[in-house]
């Protein structure tokens, strides 16, 4: 079915603009977006985070073979598999390789990263492409962050983003390497929050966002004896 989007001019002024976007299908509202444009301004205020020293890409392992060992595995959860068997038949536009065991050992914290980069080549082409392919991969996994503290004694029943704020800071290409930084500083009431940081391979801070979602779980039953 056709999506309708209708953009409001809600502000424009010297140095920003903002757009109000409402994207329709079949009359309904399905999504909702503000964006804010700025005008390129040198500024000598700067400053940002370091990058964490984290292994090359070239290091680790794509996920789809991270996901195959574990299927290859007699011993994992039998109801982790058909979870992963889709996972693994997803045509998935995102390579990804994660850095470090994601929220492993006894006490997991709420944080994990990422190498991420778009499958096959953009090119150099509109910032603003690289822009809405960085969002689409902002969007993947982010939420699961806040599971991670308790991903072994709850089984999640819904899951879905209630809103996603984004900020870009420098220019970027989304079809090479960025390590994507994700932590959960809260989760409660069936709602979690998570932070991201996109960051180029030269320690450029290129990317921020922010995702509130709807998080609904249930108890693991335990394995039966019988």
């Amino acid at each position: 079915m056709a999506v309708l989007y209708q953009v409001e001019r809600t502000r424009t002024g010297n140095s920003f603009s903002v757009r109000s976007v409402k994207a329709l299908q079949g009359g309904q509202p399905i999504f909702i977006c503000q964006a804010s444009f700025q005008r390129c301004q040198p500024s000598p205020l700067r400053h940002q985070f370091s990058m964490p020293a984290v292994p090359p890409p070239e290091d680790l392992p794509d996920h789809r073979e991270v996901i195959a060992d574990f299927l290859g595995d007699p011993d994992p959860r039998e109801e982790y598999r058909p979870g992963l068997h889709r996972i693994a038949a997803r045509d998935v536009p995102i390579e990804m390789k994660t850095v470090g065991p994601g929220g492993g050992g006894p006490r997991p914290r709420p944080e994990q990263m990422f190498w991420v980069r778009a499958r096959g080549h953009i090119g150099e082409g509109d910032a603003k492409l690289h822009c809405c392919v960085a969002a689409y991969i902002s969007d993947y996994a982010l939420l699961g962050t806040a599971l991670l503290p308790q991903r072994r004694r709850l089984a999640v029943t819904f899951l879905a983003s209630l809103d996603h704020a984004m900020w870009f800071h420098a220019p970027f290409r989304a079809d090479r390497w960025m390590l994507y930084e994700c932590r959960s500083p809260w989760a409660g009431g069936s709602r979690g929050l998570v932070l991201g940081r996109l960051w180029r391979r030269d320690g450029v801070l290129a990317a921020s966002c922010a995702q509130e979602g709807v998080i609904r779980v249930r108890p693991c039953l335990p394995p039966s004896n019988l």
